[in-house]
């Protein structure tokens, strides 16, 4: 009988976390180079929610700017600790670095760029402070379906640190 209660006890406290209406901030990482986007949570149910985020990618061989949006659902590990899962779709606009020609290393090619779409998971850690701000750590794996010079059916693992102000 104790262990019933113990078992029925975690759960209400798996669901039983405040996620707040809004939350607005910065959310910092990437794969292979570096990313900042400006990011936006919206409250939509008790255990779920709504996150818009418009940023710049830096990386080695591509410069992008992008727009994604997910849907998630939040669920409560402790006091003020969360975890989160969920999945969306972007779109965005990417130039190539120019690369050196196969045949003659002297010559360089500008590689063609332009818009993209993609795919998007998440799931991640948050933790809500006393004080109105939210820290994550999430990872994104992002897939391609359309692009161009090789953008379309290309993976990307996005790790990221959020910092935002909850209100």
């Amino acid at each position: 009988m104790l262990l019933l209660m113990g078992i029925c006890t975690s759960f209400t406290n798996l669901q039983a976390q405040e996620i707040a209406d809004n939350a607005f901030g910065l959310r910092l990482g990437d794969s292979d180079g570096f990313g900042a986007e400006i990011s936006y949570q919206r409250l939509l149910g008790r255990y779920t929610r709504a996150e818009i985020d418009f940023g710049y990618r830096d990386s080695r061989e591509h410069d992008a700017i992008k727009l994604t949006g997910l849907y998630q659902w939040v669920y409560g590990i402790d006091r003020g600790l969360n975890w989160y899962y969920g999945f969306g779709a972007g779109v965005g606009s990417v130039s190539f670095e120019p690369v050196p020609n196969a045949n003659n290393p002297n010559v360089i090619e500008e590689v063609d760029g332009g818009f993209f779409a993609l795919v998007a998971g998440d799931v991640g850690i948050e933790y809500n402070f006393d004080i109105p701000v939210l820290v994550s750590l999430d990872v994104r794996p992002e897939y391609g379906v359309v692009g161009f010079g090789n953008f379309d059916n290309r993976f990307n693992f996005d790790i990221a640190l959020g910092v935002r102000y909850q209100f």
